[in-house]
């Protein structure tokens, strides 16, 4: 989507041309038509979306970003919203935009749904947890009976696929609807037709429970290659199914979500956001930064006099406060990943322990060598900067690497999101174990070399 075409857009709203307007927008894809809101203010977008057919309208709003969705079903009555948005939506998505709204605007927006099944399942679908698979999954899919011969599984295949957009999958299920197995569409032509499904079917198949998490359907979906998977209840009974784009919007969300976390945000913000939303997602990891720094000058406040004896100390604080927070940040980049994808899992936790202490000492003892050959030169052999320095940072990088990796670990034992021990949290703890053990190592040695 290009500059130009936007504020074309933009021009076109602003002079109310409609007919030319819709003219230009028909042609887009719902997620462009998002995309191109995201550059508007809330009243032209609102011009724009009157400007729609219901059915495109519909797929456009679950295209498009939270806030700006929810601006602009604000002011939409109940019967509106419902009427024209949510009657062409699949299930899952209208429960994504109904879930925001008060309980009060949900059951009247639900009223006002003509089509009374599929009222009946969005109520069914808000009941769960809408990090489980249960709120995350559709009830719209292709389900047969075992028992059905092929020309009648043919045509009911018919007649259920004229109600969806795309069939990613044909379940099979018995005469009390529990899950049995796929149904292969090559079988179709190459079965005879007095076969029943049931002779056919594939009854390898993988499903999740509807209180699955979220991240565990992802690595099944990833695990398998598969583009969507069945949810069942608790007796194994078909209620849905989650589409790997359904998947891709959570893992996207997730990512975006975690690398605030990384870099210090306390909650979600977006650049439309107001000065007092980024203020206060912002204002407590430096407020937590500015405690860690007045800690550190605290500490060096302790060891004046080392320093006033050797103020060329001073020249390598930067360089031990840097270096702990660089290999600490990696270490748990790397942690953070691996319980993100389940190959950090119990089995595996001593042996990454393992290899990232060895990992550690390798470079530790490299950057200490580098560190100490350059002071060599400038210092001499025996000066206490010479020593000191790249003691202090074997002992700061073989620190933070175990902090680093140890952090993320113990947070997920106590459910909390791993993500959060990175950033600003490690870069603090480095900073004053840092310094800690760099002026106690130049005390020590001030005494020893005279």
């Amino acid at each position: 989507m290009t500059l130009e075409f936007i504020n074309y857009i933009k021009e076109l709203i602003e002079k109310k041309e409609s007919v030319l307007l819709q003219e230009k927008i028909s042609k887009l894809h719902p997620a462009d038509i998002a995309e191109i809101c995201l550059e508007l203010d809330i009243e032209e977008a609102r011009f724009l979306y009157r400007q729609l057919d219901n059915e495109k309208a519909a797929d456009a709003l679950t295209e498009m970003d939270e806030d700006i969705r929810n601006e602009l079903l604000e002011e939409l009555p109940s019967e509106a919203i419902a009427k024209r948005f949510v009657n062409y939506m699949d299930t899952d998505d209208a429960v994504e935009i109904i879930r925001d709204m008060d309980e009060e605007k949900q059951e009247e927006v639900l009223l006002h749904i003509k089509d009374i099944e599929q009222a009946g399942d969005i109520v069914d679908l808000l009941q769960y947890d809408e990090d489980t698979a249960g709120g995350l999954m559709s009830t719209e899919m292709v389900v047969v009976n075992e028992n059905w011969s092929m020309p009648e599984c043919l045509k009911e295949m018919r007649q259920q696929a004229e109600e969806l957009d795309d069939i990613y999958y044909v379940y099979v299920v018995d005469d009390d609807e529990r899950l049995c197995g796929l149904f292969p569409l090559t079988k179709m032509i190459t079965s005879p037709s007095v076969s029943k499904v049931k002779h056919v079917m594939n009854k390898k198949v993988v499903s999740v429970d509807v209180d699955t998490p979220i991240d565990e359907v992802t690595m099944l979906i990833e695990k398998y290659n598969l583009v969507a998977i069945p949810v069942v209840d608790k007796i194994n009974r078909l209620v849905g199914q989650i589409t790997v784009d359904d998947i891709m919007d959570e893992v996207r969300e997730q990512t975006e979500h975690d690398q605030q976390l990384t870099a210090g945000l306390t909650q979600d913000v977006e650049t439309s956001d107001s000065v007092f939303v980024q203020t206060k997602a912002r204002l407590p990891w430096l407020i937590i930064g500015m405690l860690g720094g007045i800690g550190s000058s605290i500490l060096l406040n302790c060891f004046t006099n080392t320093l006033g004896s050797h103020p060329e100390m001073a020249l390598f604080i930067p360089l031990l406060a840097g270096m702990g927070g660089n290999v600490g940040t990696q270490s748990s980049a790397i942690a953070v990943q691996g319980l993100a994808n389940n190959s950090l899992n119990s089995q595996h936790i001593f042996r990454h322990i393992l290899k990232e202490l060895v990992v550690a000492i390798v470079n530790a003892t490299i950057l200490s060598l580098m560190v100490y050959m350059y002071n060599f030169f400038i210092y001499g052999a025996f000066d206490i900067v010479t020593l000191a320095v790249p003691i202090s940072l074997f002992i700061v990088v073989l620190f933070a690497s175990s902090f680093g990796t140890m952090i993320p670990m113990v947070l997920e034992r106590m459910d909390i999101n791993p993500a959060v021990a990175t950033g600003p949290f490690i870069q603090i703890i480095n900073d004053l174990s840092g310094m800690t053990f760099y002026m106690i190592i130049s005390m020590i040695l001030s005494k020893i070399i005279i």
